[in-house]
């Protein structure tokens, strides 16, 4: 059995593209190109990580429609059902070994994502006596979250909170608060949070769910317990289209 991390008292693990397959990028994209957009690094930066309204918002400009953020919402929800015919949610491959190897190396668990706790009951309830405090926090309202998990309701420091997430916009929040962080890009074939994760100067990023293995683990907990979770990340995280280091 696993020896208890030192430093570390919670992983907050996000729910869609980390725990879940990734099921809103392939929607957005179709959307953005279907509409004479082109689905560009820039774009999905706008696009990811935002409440719904601001995404929508982004949308509208990246694709030059005229449809409110609300409409624009709502005809994003109808096509996502549809895609949902054809690429049902599923729970990705390694989760509840993960969840099984926080648990074992003393660690708390909270699940976290922009949708409300229906969609967590839904799809993870066989999974749900691995998650403490509120089991699910949805994050619609208060985009990244990150202070919000945290601090307001677990009520711990940022180095002593681990993040999984898929989105480079939450790394750069994490990096900006010295949060302890593991990037999961999903593996969208058109996507680009694995080059956006390199420039915000993510440093360890995993392909998989196994990848995450207690070697991996100790190792930012070592970093988290000596404040070096963002040291070497090359220069200041960067949005597309500003200067940055890609560090491949």
């Amino acid at each position: 059995m696993s020896t208890a991390v030192q430093h570390l008292r919670l992983a907050a693990v996000n729910i869609d593209g980390v725990l879940l397959n990734d099921t809103f990028s392939p929607v957005i994209r179709q959307m953005v190109v279907e509409r004479g957009g082109e689905y560009t690094p820039e774009v999905e930066y706008a696009l990811f990580s935002q409440t719904q309204l601001v995404a929508a918002q982004a949308f509208a400009e990246a694709a030059k429609v005229t449809m409110s953020p609300q409409e624009l919402v709502d005809t994003y929800l109808r096509e996502r059902e549809r895609y949902l015919v054809r690429h049902p949610v599923r729970v990705l491959d390694g989760a509840a070994e993960l969840l099984t190897r926080l648990r074992a190396m003393g660690l708390r668990i909270v699940c976290y994502g922009g949708l409300d706790k229906t969609h967590f009951d839904r799809h993870l309830g066989p999974l749900a006596h691995f998650f403490d405090g509120p089991g699910y926090v949805c994050t619609d309202r208060f985009r990244p979250g990150i202070s919000e998990i945290t601090q307001d309701i677990f009520q711990l420091p940022y180095d002593r909170v681990l993040f999984v997430d898929d989105v480079a916009r939450f790394a750069e929040e994490a990096r900006r608060l010295g949060v302890p962080f593991i990037g999961r890009p999903s593996d969208f074939e058109h996507g680009h949070q694995h080059t956006l994760m390199r420039r915000a100067g993510v440093r360890h990023l995993v392909r998989g769910l196994h990848d995450i293995d207690e070697a991996l683990l100790r190792t930012v907990d070592a970093e988290a317990a000596a404040g070096t979770c963002w040291e070497d990340a090359g220069s200041p995280a960067a949005a597309p289209g500003r200067e940055g280091a890609i560090r491949d």
